[in-house]
Parts: structure tokens; C-alpha cells; sequence
């Protein structure tokens, strides 16, 4: 951030050098409920079941239950976090939410 002798300075030369990046910042794998109807009745719903479905890529990021969409069965629901909605939903379908904390399946 010094003078360059009329040069184009080097923090502009380098755009992907600029601002923050947060190291500790938590990556989630995020999915909406309605997408959890493609499970069966009383089905518990694990990252790994997730993730051999097809409705997250890998099992090795945490998962985040979103509340898009609606759920018109009872499952049981294990993930790292849910939003409020989320939790709401799958109760008053008949299920449970279940927090895992952040562990993954790769760790687990």
C-alpha cells in the first residue's frame, strides 16, 4: 500500500489478493426439506443415505437441513445444524430432528 513511483500499484495488479478470507469459516453441504421426500415413510435420514441418493455431493462436509419446500411424511433426520423452519417442518410432519453436532461421516 505504498507509492510505486506511478506504477499501477500492486494491490490492484493482483485482484485475488484482496479483501479477507476467514480460515475458520464452516462449509456446509446445504439441503431444503422438500427434497427429503424421496425417502420412504419412517426412513432415517443420515449424511451418508444423503449423499448415496444423490442429494449431496459428498458426505464429508456437515450438513444444513434448510426449510424449502414442504415434507408430507415422518423421518428421522440426523444432520449438524438446522434452521429453525426446518426443525418446525419435519415435527409437524411427524419427525424428528436429530443434531449430530459437527461431525462428519468421514469422521464418525
Amino acid at each position: 500500500m505504498r507509492f510505486e513511483g506511478g506504477q499501477l500499484p500492486l494491490v490492484r495488479r493482483l485482484p485475488r489478493k484482496r479483501g479477507f478470507t476467514n480460515i475458520f469459516r464452516e462449509e456446509y453441504a446445504v439441503i431444503n426439506v422438500g427434497k427429503l421426500s424421496v425417502f420412504e415413510k419412517d426412513a432415517e435420514v443420515t449424511p451418508e443415505t444423503l449423499a448415496r441418493v444423490g442429494l449431496v455431493k459428498s458426505s464429508r462436509k456437515p450438513i444444513k437441513v434448510l426449510a424449502g419446500g414442504s415434507l408430507d411424511r415422518a423421518l428421522v433426520v440426523k444432520a449438524a445444524k438446522f434452521s429453525a423452519a426446518a426443525r418446525q417442518k419435519i415435527e409437524a410432519a411427524g419427525g424428528r430432528a436429530e443434531e449430530m453436532g459437527n461431525a462428519t461421516a468421514a469422521s464418525a
